[in-house]
């Protein structure tokens, strides 16, 4: 049963408050890291005479931590380390700390209030959602008491993340007394987020007139992205103030009694711009705290790998980039020519390393094995496999990481190899479909070329057949993705995607694809997710599966 009292520290009074909002880029499990990060960023605050320092969702151990908050020794650590934390930052600033906490009842998402060398108050996340990439409910109990401080002169109301989405925490916080709704996010980047999260705090401000400081976090984690993209609404649902997309960022909040002061931002940038800039951040996030030296890639002259190069580039530099161009007898010249010129622009290591001779032993070696049957696509994917053994060998001996170049629109149809394409570490483009490949690249040739056009205009072929395109076998990439959005991203069924005007054959193809590949998709490499619904953690459809539509 939720309790409608609150923990408030002190009696109401209003004077200009001053916050600092701390976007950081933290390192899951890296509790002692992760504090001297916030340490740091309280001194800053305090220097600026800060009353507040607003931090992220489980900042402390940083979000999601999944499964190592089963382990009572993890748990036990992180609240240690809050302690030591509350008594090095400056005592007359109250930080706001994510932490996971147990006591007598159970394992809580938490915030931390600390001020005066120790944990002053505690809040228990109330919302804890149990959908998409999320799985609070796995690990934690539900919060059932608002908690409000005095901060700098006003009543500060601390929520988590989930309790932004539903009325009944900031409810509970401005009956106890808030002003203000301070809350702490791990709230993911895709492609229709940002605008359901201001979206969400509208409501709330709707609802209660109560300005809202909005704190995320930001970096790669996985397969997941935290964008930051921090800002402040005030009571009248108006941003007021907006930080940068996915790099650390801090800033400060000044208020004139309860109304945050506005502050100049730029615009919000275009979805292009967002995916690429999660992208970037994911690879750069993925290999730097995975600690391996860098990256190798099989730049085939196409789009796909063409863009991974780009944003390998942008994340790491050209210095811990390495391309390998694996030409066979399918392969055409302007490939070649366009993989050397990209790789010359960029400034890379670039090896070309024939497979023919490989693949005539690899011929020879299957010729009793292969009598009798005609010749199909098992002869292209043994040129596809032969290629992922050397990449693969390359980084066994390298330590450097391979970047698979595949797409959405290739992982949905099944359009890859196994342990060949598919063979590799990180999945950069994995949630990227065919269309918003093309964007990117436009995007990315806009900050300065480094793809040459021809390899945007020229139909996308794997090239291990003689004149091969991607449509020999595939619809139209433009139907392809629009039938793979609603149905994966959406999950309308076919009859459905029919009555919105898709062609019948194209559809029943691409959904019979989507079916029976699944057993591909769960043996890919995990890559960033950029769109409502990637296939990973928020796509969970058995193999072994008798239904039919």
């Amino acid at each position: 049963m939720v309790r409608a009292h609150a923990y408030v520290l002190q009696a109401p009074t209003i004077s200009p408050m001053k916050a600092v909002l701390a976007q950081l880029n933290l390192l899951v499990g890296d509790l002692k890291g992760n504090a001297a990060k916030i340490l740091d960023a309280g001194l800053s605050a305090a220097a600026v005479s800060a009353d507040l320092l607003l931090t992220s969702e489980l900042s402390i151990c940083s979000y999601q931590p999944e499964d190592l908050l089963l382990k009572a020794s993890f748990v036990a650590a992180c609240k240690a380390e809050v302690e030591v934390l509350a008594e090095k930052l400056p005592p007359k600033l109250a930080a706001i700390v994510g932490v996971p906490w147990r006591d007598e009842t159970g394992l809580y998402n938490a915030a931390a209030v600390l001020r005066g060398g120790k944990i002053e108050a505690i809040y228990r996340k109330m919302e804890l959602p149990n959908y998409s990439v999320f799985d609070d409910k796995r690990y934690f109990l539900q919060g059932t008491t608002a908690t409000v401080a005095e901060i700098g002169g006003l009543q500060v109301g601390v929520l988590i993340c989930e309790d932004v989405w539903l009325p009944r925490a900031s409810a509970l916080a401005k009956a106890s007394g808030a002003q203000v709704l301070a809350v702490i996010n791990g709230s993911p980047y895709d492609t229709e987020h940002l605008a359901a999260r201001e979206g969400a705090c509208k409501a709330r401000t709707t609802e209660q007139g109560l300005s809202i400081l909005f704190c995320n976090l930001v970096g790669g984690q996985d397969e997941i992205v935290y964008d930051g993209q921090s800002f402040v609404m005030n009571g009248a649902g108006e941003v007021t103030q907006r930080l940068p997309g996915f790099v650390e960022a801090t800033a400060v909040v000044e208020f004139n009694g309860v109304d945050p002061k506005p502050v100049r931002y730029n615009s919000l940038p275009t979805t292009a711009a967002n995916v690429y800039s999660a992208l970037v951040l994911g690879v750069k996030d993925y290999i730097n705290k995975n600690r391996f030296p860098g990256i190798v890639l099989g730049l085939s002259g196409g789009i796909d790998s063409a863009v991974v190069l780009a944003i390998a580039v942008d994340a790491l530099g050209r210095d811990r980039v390495r391309c390998v161009m694996l030409p066979s007898k399918f392969n055409a010249d302007i490939s070649l020519e366009d993989a050397r010129w990209m790789a010359g622009v960029q400034g890379i290591r670039y090896d070309e390393i024939p497979i023919e001779p490989v693949y005539e032993a690899f011929e020879a070696a299957l010729a009793d094995q292969f009598k009798g049957y005609p010749v199909d696509a098992s002869e292209e994917n043994l040129q596809s496999r032969i290629r992922g053994t050397i990449l693969m060998g390359i980084s066994n001996k390298t330590g450097n990481l391979v970047l698979t170049t595949g797409n959405k629109s290739e992982m949905t149809t099944g359009y890859a190899t196994l342990y060949g394409d598919m063979a590799g570490g990180f999945g950069v483009l994995k949630d990227c479909d065919k269309e918003l490949v093309y964007e990117l690249a436009n995007y990315r040739n806009s900050l300065g070329r480094v793809i040459p056009e021809r390899v945007i205009t020229r139909p996308p072929s794997a090239e291990l057949r003689h004149d091969q395109t991607d449509q020999d076998s595939l619809p139209e990439y433009p139907v392809l993705d629009e039938i793979m959005s609603l149905s994966v991203e959406h999950n309308l069924s076919a009859a459905e995607i029919v009555a919105r005007g898709l062609p019948k054959a194209d559809v029943d193809k691409v959904v019979r694809l989507l079916r029976i590949n699944e057993y591909k998709r769960r043996q890919a490499p995990v890559g960033p997710r950029v769109t409502p619904r990637a296939y990973g953690r928020d796509w969970r459809y058995p193999i072994t599966n008798g239904w039919r539509e």
